[in-house]
């Protein structure tokens, strides 16, 4: 009984080192790709700012996450930065809860304006989609769908609203013609961000159009306050 509890214990140590050694190699691999892809990620970010600013340094927070403050010339943005989100390789757990959620990685960039804006806005695109799964053996309904592509909607907690919401609509189109995710206004800093899907980024001119479209929703944001 004895020998056999040895070698019991000695099989579960050796198990115990193996998924050590295998989770290590995981971590070291997964962020060595994600590093990657970080590398990848500020040359793009490089390309589309060339004329317009430049990196002036970058650092890892975790191993998902890439932050990189960035510089342009006065009248632009000012403390601006981005922040690079992949999906968390790394860690088997999470990385599989993320694929599960269908997250994407994003680049988020944050800036303040010339002049702190008076107002709070969030812009959020979503998309919703539906598909029917075509002949079955059971009875289907009638109905059919009826669907409506309706113009922006904009939800605001103002008890006086304007009635040429310029900086608003700007952002809304801006975010549609460019797929960005999210745009924000508030007065505290950051004064302006925006959130795109990172592969979105991946083609030159994508990117350059992605900057020059945060320079025209800063700018319409900037002239037109309350």
């Amino acid at each position: 009984m004895s020998i056999r509890g040895s070698v019991v214990g000695r099989l579960l140590l050796i198990d115990a080192a193996g998924s050590v050694a295998i989770l290590g190699l995981w971590y070291l691999v997964f962020s060595t790709y994600n590093r990657k892809k970080g590398a990848a990620a500020l040359r793009w970010v490089q390309t589309a700012c060339v004329g317009k600013g430049r990196i002036l340094e970058s650092h890892w927070m975790g191993s998902s996450r890439l932050q990189a403050r960035l510089h342009f010339p006065s009248g632009w943005f000012e403390n601006a930065r981005v922040t690079v989100k992949f999906l968390p390789r790394p860690l088997p757990l999470q990385w599989l809860l993320s694929c599960w959620r269908r997250q994407n990685e994003t680049l988020t960039f944050e800036a303040d304006l010339g002049g702190s804006p008076s107002f709070h806005l969030e812009v959020v695109r979503h998309r919703w989609c539906a598909h029917n799964r075509g002949a079955s053996s059971r009875r289907r309904d009638d109905r059919e769908w009826d669907i409506y592509e309706p113009g922006p909607i904009i939800l605001t907690t103002r008890t006086h609203w304007k009635q040429d919401p310029t900086a608003e609509l700007n952002a809304l189109m801006s975010a549609r013609r460019q797929d960005i995710l999210q745009v924000r206004f508030r007065p505290e800093s950051p004064q302006f961000s925006a959130t795109v899907r990172l592969e979105a980024l991946a083609d030159r001119a994508a990117a350059t159009e992605f900057v020059s479209a945060l320079r025209e929703i800063a700018a319409g944001a900037s002239t037109h306050r309350q």
